[in-house]
């Protein structure tokens, strides 16, 4: 999804603001313009636009004197026929970023819209990694199995382009690093890439999260908070576990796709979206769809280009080179010249992984610690033995005809005995997400 910034023009002179106008088109910006302060208003109580370009008298208002304001909420570009330099240092120190005079040159012009955009893209990115903790440390995408082969090529076919992105595959594949990689690969590289765990939020806070919310939106929001979608503006925003997401919310991130606009919790005025959206989730969301529990409108919006993320147990033959660069990444094979034995490489590459990638690091950890000052890890540090793939029988006895809950619940209890609570191993035996997981156990009590 592209949306180009969006500009409003606020000059009296009609020509002149026709020309303008056509001008920030041309010039690849979306534009508005009006002739009026009070048109200006009723435009910015429906619409937050990225820059406003305006003359500093309007017939129906002197803007110096509503300057310092209209500054603190917006980026502002001062028109003046009266170029002279106390008023140029009066604008600037009201509020104004830059300041141009008539007859207006468009290629000064356009090299101060870009300065301003480009500022005000610096100072977003600067306030998104203070709150931020840095990228997963594992977003690098390792293996050259056949099946990690189609991922990398349908990663550079569809990085290039705007498309919206869905990743499937079960949890701990790895969707996230997929979604990296195409933010990587792509022109919006430079900027921000803006992670969201649908999983985590309650609705509302999830909303405030996303989309931002004014001052009063409800109880405590004592000022305006931008969004994930603004600090991933010009971006790529990834939606992980969007099978989550609550009806509510699928409404708003369909109209995002659709029109490229939304509003903060709390507001009246469209915002624009400047984001590549990427969403991922281990769910079959057509067989939701068909349930009502997720809007097939939405997931046709988000499916433009789909990817699916194989399973571990699909590229065995790429283990080798994911244990080395685990190792190698915690430094365990520097500091402690770690290495596995090839008994234990056939051991790991024998074993199905119903956790993923992500289980494979935490035996890898687990292992190094059990290794101790052996410089060699062993099939006995992983545990593992030809049955792991073949569990028992499980077998439930009842004194009595047991209701579908009672069965759950005896069944749950065993999982969590058997993996030690291990939620992520849990939640790909049973084929749903964490987040059930989560609410089950809590549900019986067995947190």
């Amino acid at each position: 999804m592209s949306m180009h910034p969006h500009i409003l023009i606020a000059e009296d002179d009609r020509l002149l603001n026709r020309l303008l106008v056509g001008e920030l088109k041309r010039m690849g910006y979306a534009a508005e313009g009006v002739h009026g302060w009070a048109e200006a208003r009723a435009h910015l109580a429906r619409r937050e636009p990225s820059l406003i370009i305006t003359d500093v008298r309007l017939p129906d208002a002197n803007i110096m004197d509503i300057l310092p304001t209209l500054a603190s909420e917006h980026p502002v570009i001062v028109l003046t026929a009266y170029g002279t330099v106390q008023e140029a240092v009066a604008a600037m120190k009201a509020g104004a970023m830059e300041y141009l005079t008539k007859p207006i040159n468009p290629d000064e012009l356009e090299l101060k819209i870009e300065r301003v955009l480009e500022h005000c893209n610096m100072q977003r990115d600067h306030q998104f990694c203070k709150a931020r903790l840095r990228p997963d440390p594992y977003a690098l995408m390792v293996g050259d199995s056949p099946a990690m082969a189609e991922v990398q090529h349908l990663i550079d076919a569809v990085a290039t382009t705007d498309a919206t992105v869905l990743v499937l595959g079960e949890s701990g594949t790895g969707k996230e690093l997929v979604a990296h990689a195409i933010h990587a690969r792509s022109p919006r590289a430079p900027r921000n890439f803006v992670a969201v765990d649908c999983c985590t939020l309650q609705e509302k806070l999830f909303e405030s999260e996303l989309f931002g919310h004014e001052k009063g939106a409800f109880t405590g929001a004592d000022r305006q908070k931008p969004g994930l979608i603004e600090a991933a503006s010009g971006g790529t925003l990834f939606l992980d576990e969007i099978g989550e997401i609550e009806p509510a919310i699928q409404a708003k991130l369909l109209r995002v796709l659709e029109t490229g606009q939304y509003r903060r919790l709390g507001g009246v005025k469209d915002l624009s979206a400047n984001v590549r959206i990427v969403a991922a989730t281990n769910r079959d969301l057509l067989q939701m769809g068909a349930e009502g529990r997720f809007r097939t409108d939405l997931y046709y919006r988000l499916s433009a280009f789909s990817l699916s993320v194989p399973p571990l147990r699909e590229r065995l033959g790429d283990i080798p080179k994911l244990v080395q660069h685990i190792l190698a990444h915690h430094g365990f094979s520097r500091r402690y010249n770690k290495r596995v034995a090839p008994a234990a490489m056939n051991l790991l590459m024998g074993y199905a992984y119903p956790g993923n990638v992500r289980e494979l690091r935490n035996m890898i950890e687990r292992a190094v610690i059990l290794s101790g000052a052996s410089e060699e890890i062993r099939s006995e540090h992983f545990a593992l033995n030809g049955a792991v793939d073949r569990p028992a029988p499980v077998d439930f006895h009842f004194d009595h005809d047991p209701s579908l809950e009672e069965m759950e619940k005896r069944y749950l209890e065993t999982l969590v005995r058997k993996y030690a609570g291990h939620r992520v191993r849990i939640a790909a035996i049973l084929g749903v997400s964490e987040r059930n997981i989560y609410r089950l156990l809590e549900k019986y009590g067995l947190k």
